[in-house]
Parts: structure tokens; sequence; C-alpha cells
């Protein structure tokens, strides 16, 4: 059901059962796929391309322009995946044509209220971004992780899977897989051993990462060295190798 008073742009293509509640605004160039609700006072801008069975709660703005001084109104892309739940007055911007054109946004997510996601952001599958949190342009979160409320990352950073911050961090540089961070600015204090444990690692899978956390962390070795000893623990236990991959990958350095 559209509410009467909503505003729906002749160029956008909304599936039979979507749900847009009183004086939401959908404008051109946007797709919403089956299931979805929009509350009311929710205003989506295209292009963007949005799922199945999300939700958007009221005074969200979706696919807003990016906030990027070198944006100069061309057509860039906000992508969003299946069964995501957006709480109230989250901020989504669209891509820039500088960062790869587009904001993408996988499945199964929970942004909480007053969230905030920039320009060329990618996030993952099943992660939890807690009130308030806000990822600044270019920030790529990987699947599982929790950021809790209040959390600020900063540009260009890259959270691994399964990642945990706690309330108020502040993360100026790249987090690991399995790490948890805390503090202003954020450090590292353990592996998110709760979290995985709800995820159905074992036993032995976890000692393997805390052990993979140690050589990286306390065992005063460089980056380069401890990769070498990693690939030791890898023989032992697949999980680890996400761990390499991402010192592999990751640029600018890991949070110390």
């Amino acid at each position: 059901m559209i509410h009467q008073t909503a505003i729906i742009d002749p160029s956008a293509t909304l599936a039979e059962d979507v749900t847009v509640g009183p004086y939401s605004v959908i404008g051109a160039d946007v797709e919403i796929g089956a299931g979805c609700q929009i509350a009311s006072h929710v205003v989506i801008k295209g292009p963007t391309k949005i799922g199945k069975n999300n939700k958007v709660y009221q005074f969200s703005s979706i696919g807003e322009d990016p906030q990027d001084k070198k944006f100069d109104g061309e057509p860039t892309l906000l992508e969003i995946g299946d069964n995501n739940l957006f709480r109230e007055s989250c901020t989504i911007n669209r891509g820039t044509l500088q960062g790869g054109g587009i904001t993408k946004i996988g499945s199964n997510n929970w942004i909480m209220a007053y969230v905030h996601v920039a320009h060329d952001c990618i996030i993952g599958n099943d992660n939890i971004l807690a009130n308030n949190a806000s990822l600044a342009g270019h920030v790529v979160i990987d699947d599982f992780v929790i950021l809790g409320g209040f959390t600020l990352v900063s540009q260009f950073n890259y959270i691994g899977s399964h990642a945990f911050s706690a309330m108020g961090s502040v993360i100026s540089r790249n987090i690991p897989p399995y790490v948890l961070v805390s503090g202003h600015m954020a450090k590292p204090v353990g592996v998110n051993v709760e979290g995985l444990k709800r995820r159905d690692f074992s036993d032995s899978q976890i000692k393997n990462i805390r052990q993979a956390y140690k050589l990286t962390y306390r065992s005063g070795l460089r980056i380069e060295d401890a990769e070498q000893k990693l690939q030791q623990i890898e023989q032992q236990d697949n999980e680890i190798t996400s761990f390499i991959d991402f010192l592999k990958k990751q640029q600018g350095g890991i949070i110390r």
C-alpha cells in the first residue's frame, strides 16, 4: 500500500507489494524490491537499487548525494541487498566517481538509529551497526562485524569479518578479522570470543585464532614475520586464511 500523501517519481520502480508510509518521497531512478516496507517521512533518492524485504524506518535519508566537494552531480549509485533493517534517521549516501561510483550494502544487516554510511562504503552481510555509528567515505566492512554505539570509523579503513568495536570507539586504522577493539583512539584488546562462540566456532578454531592474535599483537614481530608464523597455523585451521589474507590486502597499517 502506498499512502496517498507519499510522492513517487514516475521513473521509480516499486514491486507490487511495497508499502510506503505518509509523506515519504521516492525519487527518480529508484528501484525497490518485493516485500520492502518504507515508513513515513523517508526520502529515497536515486540512482538507488534496493533488494527484497528491507525495512526503512521514519526520517531516514537513503541514496542522497555524497558529502564530497568533488561531487558534481554525476549519476553514482547506492545498491542495497535483501533483508536489511534501517532504523530511525539513518543517512546512507551514494558513491563518487573517484571512489568507484557505488556505495554498497549487502544483506541481513541491522543498521540502527542515526547511523551514517558515507560515500563509497562497502558493507558485507550480517553486520550490526549500533546507534550513532558513523562511517566516513571508502570504508570497507566484511561480514558478521559489530560496531558498538557511537563508533566512528575514519576514511579508507577496512574492518575484517567477526570484528567487534566497543561503544564509543574511534577507529583510525584497519582491524583484522576476529579482533575486539575499544577506546579513543581504539586499541586492540583481544579476540571477539563471545561472538565466535555464538557463530559456532569450535574450541580448536578459537584457540588458533587466539594464537594468531598473539603472534600479531603480543610477540613483538613485524607484520611480515608474523605472516610467516601464521602460515604454520593455517595448515591446522583454514579460518586463519582470512586473517592472513587480510594482512596481505590491507593498506595503511592495522590497528595497534
